[in-house]
């Protein structure tokens, strides 16, 4: 963490984690002024290994993060400070961010705040989430491969998560806690695939600091499991991007163009606040794009 010089910066990045730091690296390297501000409450804390990111496959998420604070605080026009960002507003030359103790202005806003998943009424999930109870054949499919393997989803994400884990285990159940919602055709296919439907409620996920053993229904019966993907609904990590009126998606998502630019002037989004592909790797790359672009527009304006 470094101390701010001043109060006022070409760009704020609020949040620091892997899109905002992303960000903050393609800017340094083109001598902007940034300030990056962070909660240190990232969304995948308890996860212990991070997957699928070259060259960082299989290392702990903070260790990432940490390496990549480090790179970029190398750049000395970028400044990191370990506060939480709490209202913004717009003014005549850009925007105004306020911290629990501090004020900064900028002329652009990057918001890679993320997103804080809510988790439904049953009994182990939360202890197990990122751990056992997943979300990412491509993150965590490969250490499940060849295990019993449950899914915690219903209708047509259900089942397209049923074929990619299909491709992992032979022993694949569906959990729709309700009346499975599903086409003929597609009930068919999961038929011929051996995946087993079982519409129970889901009461309790069995575990042992974070590794399920077994699915318990409301009727008591008990499933022998060892990895169980959902589907959580979630929110958005932080305020700011509806203080600054930022349109959101059908699924609720910061919505964005190809560039990462938001439906507000000056303000640009990435990372899984503005995606539903939620990986470090989607997360490095939308921020590479944010950053390169506010560049950009800092350039159109300052030429």
């Amino acid at each position: 963490m470094t101390t701010p010089s001043s109060t006022h910066f070409e760009v704020i990045i609020i949040g620091g984690s892997y899109a905002g730091l992303s960000a903050a690296m393609a800017l340094g390297r083109s001598l902007r002024k940034v300030l990056i501000l962070d909660s240190g409450n990232p969304c995948n804390a308890q996860t212990p290994f991070s997957h699928n990111f070259i060259p960082r496959d299989g290392e702990k998420p903070a260790e990432i993060a940490r390496v990549a604070r480090e790179q970029v605080l190398k750049y000395d026009t970028v400044t990191f400070l370990r506060e939480k960002a709490v209202s913004a507003i717009k003014t005549e030359p850009g925007f105004e961010i306020r911290t629990e103790n501090e004020s900064f202005s900028a002329e652009k806003i990057i918001l890679a705040t993320g997103i804080r998943d809510i988790f439904p009424d049953v009994k182990g999930l939360k202890e197990c989430w990122g751990i056992s109870v997943i979300h990412c054949p491509y993150c965590h499919g490969y250490e499940f491969r060849g295990r019993k393997t449950g899914i915690m989803i219903n209708g047509d994400r259900a089942f397209h998560v049923a074929g990619l884990v299909k491709n992992l285990s032979a022993n694949v159940s569906l959990f729709t806690s309700g009346k499975a919602q599903f086409s003929d055709e597609q009930i068919r296919k999961l038929q011929e695939n051996g995946i087993g439907i079982f519409e129970q409620p889901v009461a309790e996920i069995i575990h042992s600091e974070g590794n399920l053993s077994g699915i318990m229904l409301e009727d008591g019966t008990v499933h022998s499991m060892d990895a169980l993907y959902a589907s959580l609904p979630f929110e958005q990590h932080s305020g700011i991007a509806a203080q600054l009126e930022c349109e959101l998606t059908e699924t609720g998502h910061i919505r964005t163009d190809a560039f990462q630019k938001t439906s507000t002037e000056g303000v640009f989004a990435c990372g899984d606040n503005a995606s539903p592909m939620r990986s470090v790797a989607y997360a490095v790359a939308s921020g590479n794009i944010a950053g390169a672009m506010v560049n950009h527009q800092l350039v159109q304006e300052q030429f």
